[in-house]
C-alpha cells in the first residue's frame, strides 16, 4: 500500500559536500535531529557502492520510520523497497516508471516550469519538485525563482517540494508561500552541528505551518 509523503522538511544526501564525512554517517545524524523525509541521491559513486549504501540507509529509515526516497536508480529503488522514487526531466517518463515500480511506490518529477509541472501531474507524478528556487551548485539549472512557486501553490495540487539554495536565512520567504515540504540539501549535510541546524529549521517552519 502506498504510503504518503508526510510534509515537512525534506533532507537529501550530499556526500561530497559533507565535511568529510560519508552519506551513512550525515543520514543517521539526520535521523537522529528528527528529519522525516529523506531522499538518497549521490551522482558520483558505481551502481554497486550505491547499493550497499541505500541498504544500510533504508534499514536506518524503517527503524526510525522514516519516508525513503531513491534518486533516479528505479532497480535499487524496487530492490530495497523505498517509498519512493525521484526522477529528473532527462530520465524515464513518469508513465513508463510507473510501469515498471507499480502502484504502491511514490514517483516525484524534478520541474522548472509550470508546463514541466503540468504535466507532470498529467503523466501521474505523486510529487514534484519545484526549483532550483535560488542558485545552487548541486543543480545544474538555472534559478526559477519565487514566482514559479508561487505559480505551483496556487495552481497544482499535488505535493510540492520547495528546493534549490534554500538556507535558515531565507527559509522564512519560502514558508510564506506554504509549500508542502521545503528542501535543505546543503545547509544540513554542512553543518558543524547538524541537529541544532535542523531544530532551527523546524522552528521556523513551525511558525507558518
Amino acid at each position: 500500500m502506498k504510503r504518503l509523503i508526510p510534509k515537512g522538511l525534506y533532507a537529501i544526501t550530499l556526500e561530497n559536500f559533507s565535511n568529510g564525512k560519508n552519506n551513512i554517517t550525515v543520514v543517521k545524524e539526520m535521523l537522529d535531529a528528527g528529519i522525516k523525509i529523506l531522499q538518497y541521491r549521490d551522482k558520483y559513486k558505481t551502481k554497486l557502492e550505491k547499493f550497499k549504501q541505500c541498504e544500510v540507509i533504508r534499514k536506518l529509515t524503517l527503524d526510525y520510520g522514516v519516508f525513503f526516497i531513491v534518486n533516479d536508480d528505479i532497480d535499487i529503488c524496487l530492490s530495497l523497497k523505498s517509498d519512493g522514487i525521484h526522477l529528473g526531466q532527462s530520465d524515464l517518463p513518469i508513465t513508463k516508471a510507473r510501469e515498471i515500480v507499480g502502484d504502491d511506490i511514490n514517483i516525484g518529477l524534478s520541474t522548472h516550469s509550470p508546463e514541466q509541472a503540468i504535466r507532470a501531474v498529467e503523466q501521474g507524478a505523486d510529487y514534484i519538485g519545484v526549483g532550483p528556487i535560488y542558485k545552487t551548485f548541486t543543480k545544474n539549472v538555472n534559478p526559477v525563482g519565487l514566482d514559479y512557486l508561487d505559480f505551483c501553490t496556487k495552481n497544482i495540487f499535488i505535493p510540492k517540494v520547495a528546493i534549490g539554495g534554500i538556507k535558515l536565512s531565507n527559509l522564512s520567504k519560502i514558508c510564506k508561500y506554504k509549500p508542502d515540504n521545503i528542501c535543505m540539501v546543503s545547509e544540513i549535510t554542512m553543518a558543524v552541528n547538524v541537529k541544532l541546524t535542523v531544530k532551527k529549521a523546524e522552528e521556523i517552519l513551525n511558525d507558518y505551518y
